[in-house]
């Protein structure tokens, strides 16, 4: 009768105790859940701010380029009957903007014709600093077949060209973009095409003061659970290539989705692996100019702050089962 009783005694406690665990395991994975979600909702709220910033900053200089280009080129506007003018004129305003690294005005040929046939004065920074000038325009270079020179003379517009690759064995050869205008003279006849140069070392100068920024930002990270999340910043080109980017984490886009916003401009979030490794990326584009910016995060470094949620979850069930285990044995 003591052993029968002792059986059925242990029943309810087995049964208690499958209850509670059940109960406490749905409770604990119902806020692991939410917590994962608020997580998620920080991490996009976070990098979607930095993301912001860097295309705020970008465009910030690529509209004060402009605006200093224009300047230098109404100059040159002034200037169209006088080919020495033209060239004190790209001289005269060319340290508004030292992030340009040349500043040109390629006319139409034989509009000077004692300048010969090619004339394209070009001021530049040269390898020992300063700046300084030469004729680049000859039958050799064409300019008038170049793409930004057949673009500016169709559209009547200015416009920023597609990336290029520039080498001449100096200094000067790297990554290019260039924004150009096209000048009319009196008669409204075109008259040359303008183009200030810029190397794409600043936009890594850049993208790496605004990721410093934000990982030593105090307020930005004070809640933080983990302060040292990885993540880096990089402007991508509408065709999903990579124009600026830390060393070593170039990369190019190959998700469908993501190529088709980028091409029309448009913000989001993807997730892909780059070199191997499964990380999100949050793009948005730059205003007044065809490019995105795109802040890339490991998966691992979002989900961080979840593991030590996980953790403790795990051990007040734990606790909580031999609370009750100890309740039911009494």
């Amino acid at each position: 009768m003591e052993e029968e009783a002792k059986t059925i005694s242990k029943r309810p406690s087995r049964r208690v105790l499958l209850t509670v665990l059940i109960i406490l395991i749905c409770m604990a994975s119902m806020a692991l859940f939410a917590c994962y979600q608020l997580v998620q909702a920080e991490a996009y709220s976070r990098f979607t701010g930095i993301n912001n910033l860097s295309a705020e900053k970008i465009s910030r200089i690529i509209r004060g380029t402009e605006m200093n280009a224009n300047n230098v080129f109404d100059e040159v506007s002034m200037h169209l009957d006088d080919p020495e003018g033209v060239i004190a004129a790209l001289k005269s305003k060319v340290n508004l903007n030292l992030d340009v690294r040349g500043y040109f005005a390629a006319f139409t040929p034989d509009y000077f014709p004692e300048k010969g046939t090619w004339f394209q004065p070009y001021i530049y920074q040269p390898e020992y600093g300063g700046f300084d000038y030469r004729q680049v325009g000859s039958g050799r270079h064409n300019y008038t077949k170049s793409p930004w020179y057949v673009q500016a003379s169709l559209n009547g517009k200015s416009f920023w060209s597609d990336p290029y690759y520039y080498y001449d064995g100096t200094s000067m050869s790297g990554h290019y973009v260039t924004f150009v205008k096209p000048l009319y003279n009196a008669k409204g006849d075109l008259a040359c095409v303008c183009g200030a140069d810029m190397k794409f070392e600043w936009l890594a100068k850049e993208l790496k003061w605004v990721d410093e920024r934000s990982k030593n930002n105090k307020i930005l990270n004070k809640y933080q659970v983990f302060s040292d999340q990885q993540f880096y910043t990089v402007v991508l080109n509408n065709d999903g290539s990579c124009l600026a980017h830390p060393e070593e984490k170039e990369f190019g886009i190959t998700d469908k989705t993501m190529l088709k916003n980028l091409q029309q401009q448009k913000s989001g979030v993807a997730d892909i692996d780059i070199d191997g490794e499964a990380c999100t990326v949050f793009y948005g584009p730059i205003e007044f100019i065809n490019w995105s910016v795109a802040v890339i995060v490991p998966k691992y470094d979002i989900l961080k702050p979840i593991l030590p949620l996980a953790v403790t979850f795990f051990v007040m069930v734990i606790v909580g089962m031999i609370i009750v285990w100890l309740v039911c044995k009494r």
